[in-house]
Parts: structure tokens; C-alpha cells; sequence
């Protein structure tokens, strides 16, 4: 049986390139001036396609440069993690390396940083996207990073919230200055190490999700050890883990051992708790407040902001995560809903904004943690299936439109641009990379962002797998 993570666009690609002077179909806006990147999983080594999950493979950072209305070039780089080379130690400063970095791809504090979850080590890439080196922000911020940290739109600073097995039951909250320096950590106890994918940030609050999707100390002693001693292993890995920080011996025996196109060590646990933690931004984990959700799984919210005595959280929410399929996220239509929380009840109230299946959500991020009118999503055939449409949600009329982008057309993340630095909510283009079947090409569409009608395609000289995140970095 083949797995569907390998097959179609899924499938790596296997040269990275360099092409100066892109074909483009329309337009660019001449007033953009940076670079498109995005990273996704690009597994280098052989696999058995009976174990591959689709988050497990290699880093590959794919990027267009556009300025004065022109596509100066297109490359591709896998990041060059110790797992993507060969030799090289495991164990970095900027933390543990279990596989490549391969989530997410930001600028911060003149750096463009290519991300992973989980604690590890996140990696620093050039301007034309090589491989620097690991990051740890100036030895400031030990131990590894996560995928989704967000920018705040008043101070420019990065706040993430990082969980990593090894660290027992403490998850951690960091602060990155403009300068590129960790100003404020925290560690927050969390019991059972849930796998903590995203988080979400308003004026006043840190939200946390703890979800019932934890580590498998089975599947980590599966992946890492000969099996007579894969249930030892499995027992001491369950004392351990959830409980104590685990001996940097294990983390670092676990993180030569796992290699990085195996299974992820993570799975639905329907006993660990459904809630919601809402922490205030400048408090501490005594400050920590917790709310019940209805058991599901979110990988992303959309927004969230704060309304007299409540917090608004819009998410994608799936119904559960990593039963039947181990290799991908694929367990059902994952919808787009609103949770309130109401800080006097104590409760959330739980509600359907659109039934759509659909995944990576973006907004204007001048609007980060303050209250929003529009979102984008991209609508998925299925669970891990690639996106079909652009969805644009008005949530202040309650509507959804799904703009098509070819019945032969695959696409993932699109990123919402501002037209200016003082532009409304909606003016401003969205862009995101468009598989073609027909031509096995892919290309960098933009579309207009208020009217959902193509702007420009910037055409690549290969097409571009389903991946992960990918953001606009403009030139300093």
C-alpha cells in the first residue's frame, strides 16, 4: 500500500534551483519589494513509505524575489540540518535535532529563520536561502524554538510558546526583542506533553491549547530502538516523560536514533484533557487560567482578541488528530469555529462559523490579537488533502467565498500583503505558490485580496510540493 504523502505533490523534489528573470502572467504590484518564502517537508534519504509522516521529512525552503514590478529570481534550498548532511552532531546549542527543519520560514531582527515545533533546533538562512546555522538568538533562547511564533503589530516582538518532551511537564513561553534577543521566559506546567503545534495572542492574553493529542512513548521507542528493547524503553520513556525533565543522555540518545523520516512520535490520547489556558502577557503560570473545550484539535488559529469580559478565539478545528492515520493529518473535515470565552462564567461557548474543510489560516497580521473582519483559509478536498479554493471569510456579515484557482490546481498557505504600510484591512494582495497538474509546474499567484481576482503569476521552472508556512519578507 503506497502512502499518499509521497505520491502526487506530496512527492519531494529532488534539484534545488537558481533562475534569475521569471516569465510572469499580469502584474506585480510594483510597490512590493521583498521576498515570498515558504518551507515544507523535502525528505533527502530513502524512506519506508509504510512509516513516513508527512511532518517528518527534510526542510525545503522555497523563495521568489520581487521588486520594482519584476521576479529578479526563484530558488530552492533544502536546510542543511545535521539530519540533511552528512556527519555532523545531533545536538546543537540551539537545541535537539529530531528532523529537519521543516514548518515554517519567518524574517526577524535582520534574520530569516527557518522554524520547526517541539523544541529543536531552528536554522538562520542567508538572503538567497543557504544554510547559516543554527539559532538560539545570541545564546539568549537555549533549547529550541517552535513553528508558530507570532509578531506583535504595536512592538515588532516575536512570542512563541515551545514544547519539548524533554523538559517533563513545563512548556515555555519566550519574548524575542526586536534586536533578536529573548527579553521574557516562562515556564508554564503542563501535564502529559501535549503536542502544542500553535498558539494565539490577543492585547491583554497568552492562549495556550493543551489538546488531547500527546507524546507516544511507544511509538519513541518503536522509532529509536531494536525491539527487544523497545518495551523497556517504552517504560522508562513513561516514567519520565510528562513527569521529570528527561536526562540529556536520553534526549540526546533519542535524537541520533530517530531518524527523520520515521513516524511521528505523537498520537490522539482520549484521557488527556480538552481546554483552553488564557495567560496574561506580562503574568506567570500562577496567573494561568483554564477553560474546557469539547475534545478536537487545532493545529492553527485565525485570530483571537479580547471584548469587555471575554476573549474571541476563531480556529481550525479538527475533530481529532492521529487515530486512524499516523502518517498525516487526515481524520475528517476541519471546520472553521469560534470559541468565546467568558472570563465572569468560566466557560467557553462553542460555535460553527463555516462548515467548509479547510486549513491554514491567515489574516492581516496588522491585526494580530486586535479584532478582525476578514480571514483566508484555503479549502481542503479532505483532511491532509491539498487546498482546492481560496476561502475569504467576512466575519462581520458571517459569509465565505471560495475562489477557485483551476479545477487542475493544488495549493497550500496563501499570505495576506498590505497594498501599504497605512492600507485598509482588505486592500492588499494574497500569495501563495499553485501546483499545475498538467505542466507539473508550479507558480507564485497573487490575487487581490477585495476583489479575490488573479493580479500576476510568477511562472517556476518546477513545481513547489505541498508544505507548510510561508510569509512575505519584505527588504529592510
Amino acid at each position: 500500500m503506497g502512502n499518499p504523502y509521497l505520491e502526487g505533490n506530496f512527492a519531494p523534489v529532488r534539484q534545488e534551483h537558481t533562475v534569475t528573470e521569471l516569465a510572469v502572467t499580469g502584474t506585480l504590484p510594483p510597490q512590493l519589494d521583498g521576498r515570498y518564502v515558504r518551507n515544507g517537508p523535502n525528505p533527502m534519504s530513502e524512506l519506508d513509505p509504510d512509516t513516513y509522516h508527512w511532518f517528518m521529512g527534510d526542510g525545503m525552503v522555497h523563495g521568489v524575489r520581487l521588486r520594482d514590478g519584476r521576479a529578479e529570481w526563484y530558488r530552492n534550498r533544502w536546510v542543511r540540518t545535521s539530519s540533511a548532511t552528512t556527519g555532523g552532531e545531533v545536538r546543537h546549542r540551539a537545541g535537539i535535532e529530531l528532523f529537519g527543519a521543516n514548518t515554517n520560514v519567518i524574517g526577524h531582527g535582520g534574520r530569516t529563520l527557518a522554524l520547526i515545533e517541539g523544541g529543536m533546533a531552528n536554522y538562520e538562512l542567508d538572503e538567497e536561502l543557504e544554510t547559516v546555522g543554527p539559532c538560539d538568538f545570541d545564546g539568549t533562547l537555549p533549547g529550541g524554538y517552535t513553528a508558530h511564533p507570532w509578531r506583535d503589530p504595536d512592538t515588532g516582538e516575536l512570542h512563541a510558546i515551545t514544547h519539548f518532551f524533554g523538559r517533563g511537564d513545563i512548556v515555555q513561553y519566550s519574548v524575542i526583542g526586536t534586536d533578536g534577543r529573548a527579553r521574557r521566559i516562562v515556564d508554564i506546567p503542563i501535564k502529559g506533553v501535549p503536542m502544542m503545534h500553535d498558539f494565539a495572542l490577543t492585547s491583554k492574553y497568552v492562549v495556550l491549547f493543551d489538546l488531547p493529542v500527546t507524546f507516544d512513548p511507544k511509538q519513541a521507542a518503536a522509532m529509536t530502538m531494536p525491539r527487544p528493547l523497545r518495551y523497556p524503553t517504552q517504560l522508562v520513556l513513561s516514567a519520565l516523560i510528562g513527569r521529570v525533565r528527561v536526562p540529556d543522555p536520553i534526549t540526546a540518545m533519542i535524537g541520533k536514533r530517530m531518524h527523520p523520516n520515521d513516524r511521528l512520535p505523537a498520537r490522539w490520547n482520549p484521557k488527556h484533557p480538552a481546554r483552553i489556558g488564557l495567560m496574561p502577557r506580562e503574568g506567570t503560570a500562577e496567573d494561568l487560567r483554564w477553560f474546557d473545550v469539547e475534545p478536537c484539535y487545532v493545529f492553527h488559529p485565525l485570530n483571537a482578541y479580547d471584548e469587555n469580559e471575554t476573549v474571541v478565539l476563531d480556529v481550525v478545528r479538527h475533530p481529532r488528530m492521529f487515530v486512524t492515520d499516523r502518517n498525516g493529518p487526515n481524520e475528517g473535515p476541519a471546520t472553521l469555529d469560534r470559541w468565546t470565552i467568558d472570563l465572569n462564567a468560566g466557560k467557553v461557548r462553542e460555535s460553527r462559523m463555516d462548515d467548509h474543510s479547510q486549513e491554514f489560516p491567515r489574516i492581516d497580521e496588522r491585526l494580530l490579537g486586535r479584532r478582525n473582519r476578514y480571514g483566508y483559509t484555503m479549502e481542503a478536498v479532505g483532511g491532509g488533502s491539498p487546498a482546492s479554493s481560496v476561502l475569504k471569510h467576512d466575519l462581520v456579515r458571517g459569509t465565505t467565498v471560495a475562489t477557485s484557482l483551476g479545477r487542475d490546481r493544488q495549493a497550500s498557505e496563501f499570505v495576506f500583503v498590505p497594498n501599504a504600510d497605512d492600507a485598509a484591512e482588505d486592500d492588499g494582495v494574497l500569495m501563495g505558490y499553485a501546483y499545475d497538474l498538467p505542466s507539473g509546474r508550479s507558480d507564485l499567484v497573487l490575487l487581490d485580496a477585495g476583489t479575490m481576482e488573479t493580479v500576476a503569476a510568477v511562472h517556476l521552472p518546477d513545481r513547489v510540493p505541498n508544505g507548510f508556512h510561508g510569509n512575505w519578507i519584505p527588504t529592510e
